[in-house]
């Protein structure tokens, strides 16, 4: 499976905004072109500086972005045998005990339930502990929005990178993700992060790398606003079902994710 963070195969399939830099051709002049696409969004000339000057393209990234599959090639039952065993249900009721007192902030605000996102949150990362990625972002999204496949989309993306940086949630240094972009503990791309992101552990910032307080109301702020309602069943032609599809469209995903969440019930 496409290794992609919340939304984003909803984004691939979707219209993007239209961008005036040119895919393809000469890398420097096209990084010219989002330099100024960005201080155009506002943008200061000191983050596109810091972030653009001097970036170069990553081909392990485009090497990885055409091995890859956008649709599962197992079994649900296939699928989850290697995702949710024991020892990642064990973690996860854990980590249930260990912040029950935020979790509980969280429902009630948001009304989602924690089991939903303790279970995101050990599938996306194994809780902060697995691979969150260790590319540098804004060379990565550079990278995919030079070529001509998505432009549009991570043209998009990384606008939204250098707006992370402009807020202030992550300095341009900490700004480190996976191989397309996903960034934190829940894999969030750029355009999820400004636009669900909360700051829930009140330090001013939104820190999905770092801040279990604001990765955990930020993931059950997207499924909120999704549609996603406490109280009611999660299974599959529900309604939240449906609304775990802003999360991933994978069908296989969404159910692996209310398998898990039912092991934490237990």
């Amino acid at each position: 499976m496409l290794r992609f963070g919340p939304a984003v195969a909803s984004l691939v399939l979707l219209a993007t905004p239209s961008f005036a830099a040119r895919c393809g051709g000469d890398f420097n002049t096209f990084i010219a072109s989002m330099t100024s696409e960005a201080q155009a969004a506002g943008v200061s000339a000191s983050v596109t500086s810091a972030a653009l000057s001097g970036v170069t393209q990553d081909a392990s990234v485009l090497a990885f972005d055409r091995r890859q599959r956008y649709t599962f090639n197992k079994s649900f039952e296939q699928y989850v045998a290697t995702r949710v065993g024991a020892g990642r249900i064990n973690g996860g009721k854990a980590m249930l005990q260990r912040h029950a007192a935020l979790l509980t902030r969280i429902e009630q605000k948001f009304g989602v339930p924690r089991q939903i996102l303790v279970a995101i949150w050990g599938l996306e990362s194994d809780f902060g502990k697995g691979d969150i990625g260790k590319l540098p972002v804004v060379r990565t999204l550079a990278t995919l929005a030079h070529d001509c496949r998505r432009t549009e989309l991570f043209q998009g993306e990384l606008l939204a990178a250098l707006k992370i940086v402009q807020r202030g949630d992550l300095p341009l240094r900490d700004l480190i993700g996976a191989f397309a972009g996903e960034i934190g503990q829940t894999q969030f791309l750029p355009s999820s992060y400004i636009k669900y992101g909360v700051d829930f552990d009140g330090d001013g910032r939104v820190d999905l790398r770092h801040s279990v307080a604001d990765v955990l109301a930020s993931t059950a702020n997207l499924l909120h606003t999704s549609g996603f309602k406490m109280g009611v069943p999660y299974g599959e032609g529900t309604a939240n079902f449906e609304a775990m599809r802003e999360w991933n469209r994978a069908l296989i995903y969404r159910k692996t994710i209310g398998y898990y969440a039912d092991r934490l019930r237990e």
